[in-house]
């Protein structure tokens, strides 16, 4: 692997992983300026949409980029246009009938998630699976070149404006008096505006590269014949990727459907769906670092899995676990701890509180459960991560309507837990079949038990304070200390415990990878 693209994949990473804070971080915002109800809408709509949009997208800019920096290889400046015209059409093709689909079904769409309340956000943004398809053929173009940045750029480009333009087009209609159904539409356009942005800023660069193909007529077998293998390479990838989205996915289809079982309105779902959605946004930004885990972690237990290095891949694959239980597990149990101080600080009351918490907890499992479909794409293992997937996607369904018609909206989050931690179990089940490796190791019953400690240290004051006469600042404050507190009881516990040496904790501290090569 060149310099170049070991550099950019790099670049890439960093930019995915800063485009995911973004992505994440903004719904807390979101929620302090239009409220629950906003939030729910949005939490409702999007995981539609990122299926739809992953299922458009997410391989694409990967085969294009493998198929054009192979045909570079062999100099064939015919096959290079080949395969850019062929993408070009499929992501037309992919676009259309995406927004088609969204665009005629937006009645029935709206009313498994909830009713009308959705209806607007769904339509306007369907819009932006027109653009999207076709931004990715771009980025793939200059992934094959070996030339990350493009991509790096345009991704945090599209997230930067599109988060600033949400919490804006928010600010704006709330002041002006529009109704939660109103406001959630109107924060949708914010997507199709990052895209366009995106699109723009790629396909300036193209028209002015030096490595732009040359047009050459492209014939119907050919496009066939192409089209088949940008398919072929695309599509395992994309439901590698539908993970999270689908889980989410259920949610939205099943939690408004239990929610009208037990009579509640429309604006009561949404309401009451922005509650959950405020745990979920936790969760999505403590399960980042998974996330950032995965994308050096597939390549590279695929290269050492392609030169039969058994014992190499055993060892990346225990490393990155242990890692994920040695920062998880604190973050967990933290959340579930201080509860009701990060409640009131975060979302300005104390609604839900007992939702968040358990949310917190599981997301611990959600980390868990990213990184093992990682792990086992990386062991060549798409199609077992596929179904693991799918099962998980069908009990969650069936979980949600059992529970939530008991506990309500806390069902969900209870059924949420339960789900991540089945597809954990899965996951470990499969991996340590493949290579062998132990279910649970002393290092992370060592995190267990500290974090367990921790949070019992910082979690009991909580019960004898009333926040609610604390206000939200000096709640703020309370959090920010305990943090600070438990994260110190934490390290002082696993070095006690001989869970992290000191040689460790400073190759943490100083950044060094603990998923290096040895």
């Amino acid at each position: 692997m060149s310099n170049k693209l070991v550099k950019g994949t790099l670049i890439l990473s960093i930019a995915t992983l800063l485009s995911k804070i973004l992505g994440s971080a903004f719904r807390i915002p979101l929620q302090n300026i239009a409220g629950d109800s906003v939030l729910g809408i949005f939490t409702l709509v999007y995981p539609f949409y990122m299926v739809g949009l992953i299922l458009s997208v997410a391989g694409i800019p990967i085969a294009i980029s493998k198929l054009i920096s192979d045909a570079r290889t062999s100099n064939d400046h015919i096959k290079v246009s080949n395969i850019f015209k062929t993408a070009r059409i499929l992501a037309m093709l992919f676009g259309i009938i995406s927004f088609t689909l969204f665009f005629s079904f937006s009645d029935y769409i709206a009313f498994l998630l909830g009713g009308k309340e959705t209806k607007l956000s769904i339509l306007i943004v369907s819009i932006t699976l027109l653009i999207a398809p076709y931004m990715a053929v771009y980025r793939g173009f200059f992934q094959g070149l070996e030339d990350m940045r493009p991509t790096a750029v345009s991704q945090v480009l599209e997230q930067l404006s599109r988060v600033i333009l949400i919490l804006f087009i928010a600010y704006f209609m709330v002041q002006l008096g529009y109704n939660s159904s109103q406001i959630s539409g109107g924060i949708m356009i914010a997507s199709i505006i990052g895209a366009i942005i995106s699109l723009v800023y790629l396909r300036r660069l193209f028209v002015n590269s030096k490595d732009r193909p040359f047009s050459y007529k492209l014939t119907k077998q050919t496009f066939f014949f192409t089209s088949k293998s940008i398919l072929t390479i695309s599509i395992p990838i994309a439901f590698g990727a539908i993970s999270m989205a689908l889980f989410n996915l259920a949610d939205s289809l099943s939690v408004p459907l239990s929610l009208r079982n037990l009579n509640f309105t429309s604006l009561e779902i949404t309401q009451a769906y922005g509650i959950y959605g405020r745990g979920l946004s936790l969760v999505q930004i403590t399960t980042i670092f998974a996330s950032s885990i995965i994308l050096p972690l597939i390549p590279l237990i695929g290269k050492h899995v392609a030169n039969a290095e058994l014992e190499t891949v055993k060892s990346t694959v225990e490393k990155s676990l242990s890692l994920t239980h040695l920062l998880s597990w604190p973050g967990a149990i933290g959340l579930f701890s201080l509860a009701i101080p990060i409640n009131l600080t975060l979302f300005s009351d104390l609604q839900g509180t007992a939702v968040l918490a358990v949310v917190g907890i599981s997301s611990i499992f959600t980390s868990l459960t990213v990184l093992g479909i990682g792990i086992l794409q990386g062991l060549g293992e798409e199609k077992k991560a596929a179904y693991v997937v799918l099962i998980a996607f069908v009990m969650k369904i069936m979980i949600n309507i059992v529970i939530i018609k008991y506990l309500g909206i806390l069902g969900a989050a209870i059924s949420t837990l339960i789900i991540y931690f089945i597809s954990y179990c899965i996951n470990s089940f499969i991996i340590h079949k493949k290579i062998g490796i132990a279910y649970i190791k002393k290092q992370t019953i060592v995190s267990f038990i500290s974090s367990i400690i921790m949070g019992i240290l910082i979690g009991l004051p909580t019960l004898f304070i009333d926040f609610v006469e604390f206000g939200r600042f000096l709640s703020f404050i309370y959090t920010s200390i305990s943090i600070l507190f438990g994260g110190t009881i934490y390290l002082g516990l696993l070095i006690i415990f001989k869970g992290l040496t000191i040689k460790e904790l400073m190759e943490l501290l100083g950044r060094k990878s603990l998923l290096r090569e040895k």
